[in-house]
């Protein structure tokens, strides 16, 4: 039994694109490979409105966020967090043997400009983390803020995950000043998981070119070297590029700014659908997320039981809240290929059963 995935990722993936990993595998060293990277290259530059090389890597996000830190920071890295996965990548860099600093916000607020501002004054760190949208609590940071403050710091190599926001709203990487930029295949994109993007500036580049112990299978130099081959260090997961390929059609298609008004549209409804039944948003609403929404469980609902009947009756499943949010939150996804009457269905259904799980 299939189920429709209203969690913040995996998303659900279309027949479309399934049917497009179908596509006859080739040499990964072959002309037909870089045809494929020709013709994704440019189009995924024009996602991440940046000049800079896109790189694919096979791996999920925190391969290429874990390599970010690996390329770049020599003298220390300041891990900026608001929830689990910016927690998370602290304890990555730790792991990673280096000089790491965490500046921490409670759950469920943005990253505050000043305070980042004061931490990167230090002179610690010549590299910083970012979360721009905080997938276990729906938080997204207001990125021109942070970025206006990062980029005062001529030294500091910025690092910015945009894994669950990425393509669901105009994200402009150079427009910014962001140095690395990291996004999965399995949010926004609604591609299966697997496929992580890294695009990187000059800067760090020559960054990375000084930094001793960067490994090899995120080396940005490797990276590098071989794009300007169109190909890949190691080889990739070429039915997962296949599937890209035909998702950035669909992208084409439909129009970047249709994209960008459907995810918030989307979000809209489920927000309204939310305070209708007087769930509260878990952050303050102008940091709310564009691509989900994180409700406090203020009804009290039985979640569990809830989110069983929904899968067995309905085959459509949300999320009951992420690690210590588990139970006391939960997050509706409403990004990919998602439209208004997907998001209305997932709504009424839940309608259907809501009631005998209010405790």
């Amino acid at each position: 039994m299939s189920y429709k995935l209203f969690i913040p990722g995996p998303i659900a993936v279309s027949e479309k694109t399934y049917k497009a990993m179908t596509t006859p595998i080739v040499g990964h060293r072959s002309k037909d490979f870089t045809a494929i990277i020709d013709n994704v290259e440019p189009r995924m530059q024009k996602l991440f409105y940046t000049q800079d090389p896109v790189y694919l890597s096979t791996s999920s996000s925190w391969g290429v966020m874990e390599g970010a830190v690996r390329n770049v920071c020599n003298k220390g890295v300041l891990n900026v967090g608001n929830g689990s996965f910016s927690d998370k990548w602290y304890d990555v860099s730790k792991r990673c043997g280096k000089n790491a600093g965490f500046l921490s916000f409670e759950w469920g607020k943005p990253i505050d400009p000043e305070a980042l501002e004061k931490e990167l004054s230090t002179n610690k760190y010549d590299s910083v983390t970012l979360i721009h949208n905080e997938t276990s609590t729906g938080t997204m940071s207001n990125l021109q803020e942070v970025m206006a403050v990062v980029r005062k710091f001529e030294d500091v190599i910025s690092i910015v995950d945009t894994v669950s926001s990425f393509s669901a709203l105009p994200i402009k990487k150079d427009e910014l000043g962001i140095d690395i930029m990291i996004t999965g295949s399995q949010k926004a994109l609604a591609c299966p998981p697997g496929l992580s993007f890294i695009s990187a500036s000059k800067r760090a580049h020559d960054r990375a070119e000084k930094t001793e112990g960067r490994g090899y299978y995120f080396d940005l130099i490797e990276f590098r070297k071989n794009m300007e081959k169109s190909m890949t260090p190691s080889t990739p997961v070429i039915p997962l590029i296949n599937a890209l390929r035909s998702k950035l059609d669909d992208i084409d298609a439909e129009g970047l700014e249709a994209r960008y008004a459907r995810h918030a549209l989307n979000n809209k409804i489920v927000r309204e659908w939310g305070y209708g039944h007087g769930f509260k948003l878990f952050p303050e609403e102008k940091y709310g997320s564009v691509s989900l929404n994180c409700f406090e469980n203020t009804l009290d609902v039985d979640l569990p039981a809830l989110l069983a009947e929904l899968k067995e009756r309905f085959h459509m499943v949300f999320d009951g809240g992420y690690g210590k949010l588990k139970g006391k939150t939960f997050r509706i996804s409403n990004m990919g290929d998602e439209t208004p009457d997907t998001m209305r269905e997932l709504l009424n259904n839940i309608d259907a059963i809501l009631p005998q799980y209010i405790k």
